[in-house]
């Protein structure tokens, strides 16, 4: 089966995936596979194929991608996003709401990032978010990807803090397009929340969280194991 999970704060993908191989087994079937992952503080849409489902995970994996969220202007970390320390401050307060709209636009398109440092991609057969940990900065070659859409707007309170919606292809670092905006605007900027709102036609509306799945299954479950007890 394909199973839509909203994914918690704090977890993991493999935390997702662990959980859900734990119902899997009882039920029969050891292979959960993720059709693309998300950052530990992200939240959001992330499809999990069950059993001989797995085959489809590329499929699901090249669709189109839309998520929400909230950048902070004029402050920079080393991972682009909160999981580190500030590390660069630079004066925001010049960039106004139509700077955000157009700098925003001026992105739409066929574009090339350079992944961050803390990233899982591979260098020389090391993970790179290794090496960033160790203080280590590693040639990163370009990457290209495509920004269909990108919307962003200001905080109606706090007027440091930006939010936005980009729809983008497979490949996108969504915190590499939050510190390249703020580039652009003569500042920088670093991802403070993330939500993946959809993949393809598949709508984080209609995903389970972990805790109604878990519900959900187990008088299944309960009545698959007794079954095999008999």
């Amino acid at each position: 089966m394909v199973l839509l999970i909203d994914k918690p704060k704090g977890w993991t993908s493999f935390d997702v995936v662990g959980k859900t191989r734990w119902l899997s087994r009882r039920m029969g079937s050891k292979k959960v596979g993720h059709c693309g992952t998300l950052d530990p503080n992200a939240t959001g849409l992330l499809i999990l194929c069950v059993g001989k489902a797995t085959k489809m995970v590329d499929s699901f994996t090249g669709m189109d991608k839309v998520y929400t969220g909230t950048m902070k202007l004029g402050e920079g970390t080393p991972s682009q996003d909160c999981c580190e320390e500030v590390d660069e401050r630079l004066p925001w307060e010049h960039v106004s709401d139509a700077d955000l709209a157009a700098g925003a636009k001026a992105m739409e398109g066929d574009i090339k990032q350079i992944p961050p440092m803390f990233s899982a991609i591979k260098v020389k057969g090391e993970r790179l978010y290794k090496a960033a940990r160790r203080g280590e900065t590693v040639e990163r070659k370009e990457r290209a990807c495509t920004i269909n859409s990108f919307e962003v707007w200001r905080d109606k309170v706090d007027s440091q803090l930006a939010h936005f919606r980009v729809d983008c292809s497979k490949g996108t670092y969504v915190r590499t397009l939050a510190h390249d905006l703020g580039r652009n605007l003569g500042t920088v900027a670093h991802l403070t929340e993330l939500r993946r709102e959809s993949i393809g036609e598949h709508s984080v509306e209609d995903a389970w969280t972990v805790e109604s799945l878990f519900e959900a299954c187990e008088p299944q479950v309960n009545a698959f194991v007794a079954s095999k007890q008999m």
